[in-house]
Order: C-alpha cells, then structure tokens, then sequence
C-alpha cells in the first residue's frame, strides 16, 4: 500500500512539474542519483517529492525514497515520448501546464506570506485546552452498533424515527429495514470524541448506554446505538503539539484569508454572464484537532439486498441487541 501510494502521489506531483527532469541538467556528480538515456535525476528532485509524505522514521524514509526514485525515472521516460511526440504543444496539455503553474505560484506566495504567522502562546494553548473539555480533559471513546441507510429521504427517515421510539433495539430495526426493502449496512465502531463533529458531539456525550441516535452524514443517515463508553483524559501535555498544530494551522489560514480579502477589495473585477454573481469569498474551514491518534474502525458488512444477503446480514448484526 506504501509503495502504490507513494507511486501514485510523485506522479501527481510530476504532473505539476511536468519539465523539471533532466533537461540541461548542470548538478554535480553528488547530486545525481540516476541518469535515464543522459538526463540527470537529482537528489533535490527525490527529496522535494519525499516532503509530500511527512514525517517518516529512517527505515520508512529510506524505502520510500527508492520508490520515489523510480516513480521519478518513470517519469522521465514518459516525458521523452512526450517529448518526441511534441505534447507541448498540444492545446490541452499547453492549457494544463499553465494551469499547474498558476496553482504553484499562487500556493508558493501563500506559503511565503503564512511564514509571518507565529506560533500560538503557550496561553492560547492553555485556553483552547480549557474551552474543550469533551476533546481532553473529559474524553471518552465510545463503542457503537449502527446502521447506515445509504438512499433516506425524509419518509424513511420519519418512519425510522418512530421504529425506533418502540424501543424494541437495533436488531429489530435492522429486521425491518430489510422487510421493508430499504439498503443498509451494519457495523461496529469504535470513536473517540475528537472523530466527531463539534457540532454533533454534545449530543453523543449526552448519550447513555443502550439509546439510539439519527445523525445525517454526507454517506447518509446514520443510526446509533451506544454500546459502551469508557474515560480516556488527555493532559495539557500530551495535547499541546496538536493544539498547537491546529492554533497554528487556523491562524495561517485566516491570514491567508485575509491577505486575499486585501487583493480582492484593492482590485477591481468584474464577473460576468453566468458568474455575475460568483464574487463571494468562501470561508476556509479548519477541522478540530486530534487529542490521539485515531481509534481503527471495523469493516463495514455488505448492504441487504446484495448476494448473499442473508449470511452478510448476520455478520453485520452479530451482537446487535
């Protein structure tokens, strides 16, 4: 999985950098890690694509910069034909190209101009910290069955309302989807709070053993039924470097944000036609931070309905009660 992923991430950036290999190539002999038909790899090219992948320990780092290395040498033998082929000058290819240029540029003034931010005090560190009890100090990791219906509508989502106000549990309700021919699947999960969203945590922490929620998520409506739940507190200490990270990360983009706004109020433009009314600038949105690393989650069963249903059903709904 490593290998593909990094294998399919260094041609994207290859993509974006499409004439950065080889030609006229003038590194010094310590810096050329591979030579394809006399164009020179460099070890700035592999080292630029390894920063894509974060932090990596020495066995991981060294793995992945060979498979750099030969997603590089790959490319370049592609950009010979393409070469020979004088893609160049193909009006696609052309149109691309400047747009890949055009995202760098304006990514690489934003990434210069986010260099102004400080870091966030060890005071707001500590305020945050406070602010949010539910993502730290009071963390819990909660244990689910659940249900999710893929295609709800409003009636569904009415109707399983009442089912579920019965009070007969999960499992009857998972029978009655499936009498009433409505796609689902079944699963167990396992969630610390920092996996929702802020939004809809309150709600879960009110939550006691043994109830039942409807949330709506961009998969679907989602039917829960809280299982177990177990403290896990995490100390000011242990979440100061993602406190940090997200302070960080939310300043740099409400910098950004603003610097653009200061662009756009000193610039005039004008849209037109279709677009008249496309002017307004969109929020960047920045996600909570992670107290810990995230808690794996089971592998979701097949929906009823498909082959084997019968056997699929049972094993997502092994345990519901």
């Amino acid at each position: 999985m490593m290998n593909r992923t990094i294998r399919l991430s260094t041609v994207l950036l290859a993509v974006l950098a499409l004439s950065a290999c080889g030609k006229g190539s003038t590194a010094s002999s310590g810096q050329v890690v591979a030579k394809v038909n006399g164009d020179e790899i460099t070890i700035h090219q592999v080292n630029a694509a390894m920063a894509r992948f974060g932090k990596l320990d020495e066995t991981q780092a060294k793995a992945a910069s060979k498979q750099v290395l030969n997603a590089l040498v790959d490319q370049q033998l592609l950009l010979k034909k393409a070469d020979e082929k004088k893609l160049e000058r193909d009006p696609a290819v052309m149109q691309a190209l400047e747009g890949a240029k055009r995202q760098v540029l304006s990514q690489a003034y934003l990434e210069k101009i986010m260099q102004n931010v400080s870091k966030p005090s060890a005071t707001e560190v500590h305020e945050y910290y406070a602010k949010n009890p539910a993502l730290f100090e009071n963390r819990r990791i909660y244990r689910f069955q659940e249900i999710l219906l893929e295609n709800s509508n409003a009636e569904i989502i009415k109707s399983a309302k009442a089912k579920l106000d019965q009070g007969k549990g999960l499992r009857d309700f998972a029978q009655w989807l499936q009498t009433e021919k409505i796609a689902f699947k079944a699963n167990e999960t396992v969630k610390p709070a920092e996996q929702f969203p802020p939004e809809i945590l309150p709600r879960i922490q009110s939550l006691k053993v043994g109830q039942e929620a409807i949330i709506s998520s961009d998969k679907g409506t989602l039917v829960l039924n809280l299982v177990a739940v177990r403290d896990q507190p995490v100390t000011e200490a242990q979440a100061k470097p993602a406190i940090e990270s997200y302070l960080l990360n939310k300043k740099r983009a409400e910098y950004a944000q603003a610097e653009v706004k200061k662009m756009h109020d000193a610039a005039e433009i004008k849209y037109m036609g279709a677009f008249a009314d496309a002017g307004k600038l969109t929020k960047v949105d920045v996600p909570a931070p992670k107290a810990v690393d995230t808690t794996p989650t089971a592998s979701p069963s097949p929906s009823a309905g498909t082959k084997s249903d019968k056997d699929a059903l049972e094993k997502g709904l092994s345990g519901l009660k």
